[in-house]
């Protein structure tokens, strides 16, 4: 019997990020997929910039075979603003990342820009 993955989309910008993990620790890549806007870019910090859907999902899928893992932070209260939220998380590391997520038409959120890891200036 295989267990089908949870798909269940995200009704609050809070949902994203545990969403992403949930997921991304059981190796499901096109669930992880699912919660970016066609069009989203992913900014990983390796100094170039991943656009769109088919994009994010190879990168998501060498992330997922070099057996690396996201981990869990403290998840800051998303910042919204009409259709749009601000989101982020320090990450056990000390890294925080940052994410802009849009409301959908079916009142579910999604993210259209990721940022893995913001560095002070």
């Amino acid at each position: 019997m295989t267990v089908e993955p949870d798909r269940a989309p995200a009704r609050d910008p809070q949902d994203l990020e545990r969403l992403l993990i949930a997921r991304q620790w059981v190796g499901d890549i096109d669930g992880m997929v699912a919660l970016f806007e066609p069009n989203a870019v992913v900014d990983s910090g390796e100094g170039q910039l991943t656009r769109g859907r088919e994009a994010i999902r190879t990168l998501f899928a060498e992330i997922t075979a070099a057996g690396r893992k996201f981990a869990a932070g403290e998840q800051r209260p998303a910042l919204i603003n009409g259709d749009l939220a601000l989101t982020s998380t320090k990450l056990p590391d000390g890294s925080i990342t940052t994410e802009v997520a849009r409301r959908q038409d079916d009142g579910t959120w999604l993210w259209v820009i990721d940022r893995y890891s913001v560095v002070a200036f």
